[in-house]
């Protein structure tokens, strides 16, 4: 699946990104960088007053809500308030049931309010609703950033899994190069807009060629040992 993404506002370049997801990759960078602004890309949500080209040669129509899902960063303002959850998924009960399962969740969360889960479950429960729609390709945007250490490392795990068990392909976006280093099998920095280093994971942390690389690396690594 290669991706071709170049967007810019009045004439200034904000991105310009070309290359191939092979399994899963996780997309690094300091804010500003175009993270966030790929994932929007993707998605077909450039807002209107920037100027896009967004090419994608994949073997699937990824249209958001068939072959394509989608992970938000705050799992608190994703779902209706007003609905169960039960409400929020779009298949029969049965179904939803064995989503929540694949995800670590039990049948009594269908009747549940949003406000009435932790961060952790919430965002698992929003995994689920999203594999309801069995996707070829999902995005997740930062999703653990809003969750505690523990609520965080739960979530990772069931990424791992489930990509594992669904076989879709993913595009992490993250601020945190410890997590994803587990997750995501290829690594791409961004800055500025622009691709400075992409390869296999390990490779990229274990010799990055750039010192923004490194940066990003050491400052990671060291914040999630004190966190620790």
């Amino acid at each position: 699946m290669e991706f071709d993404i170049e967007i810019s506002l009045k004439k200034k370049k904000l991105l310009n990104s070309s290359f191939t997801l092979n399994d899963s990759l996780a997309i690094v960078g300091m804010s500003g960088s175009g993270k966030s602004l790929t994932l929007k890309a993707i998605l077909g949500m450039v807002p209107k007053d920037m100027e896009s080209k967004v090419n994608i040669d994949s073997e699937y129509q990824l249209k958001n809500g068939e072959n394509l899902s989608f992970i938000p960063q705050n799992p608190f303002t994703s779902l209706n308030p007003m609905g169960k959850i039960k409400d929020q998924f779009f298949c029969e009960e049965k179904k939803a049931i064995e989503l929540l399962k694949a995800v670590g969740l039990n049948e009594e969360i269908l009747e549940r309010f949003p406000a009435q889960l932790s961060g952790g479950q919430l965002q698992r429960a929003i995994i689920a609703i999203s594999l309801d729609y069995e996707p070829k390709l999902l995005l997740l945007d930062e999703p653990t950033t809003a969750l505690d250490y523990d609520s965080k490392d739960k979530v990772l795990q069931v990424i791992k899994d489930l990509h594992k068990e669904y076989g879709f392909k993913m595009i992490f976006v993250a601020h945190d190069i410890p997590a994803v280093s587990s997750v995501c099998e290829d690594l791409l920095v961004l800055k500025d807009g622009e691709i400075i280093e992409f390869g296999k994971m390990d490779e990229v942390l274990e010799n990055p060629k750039e010192a923004y690389t490194k940066e990003l690396i050491n400052s990671g690594f060291k914040d999630r040992q004190w966190r620790k």
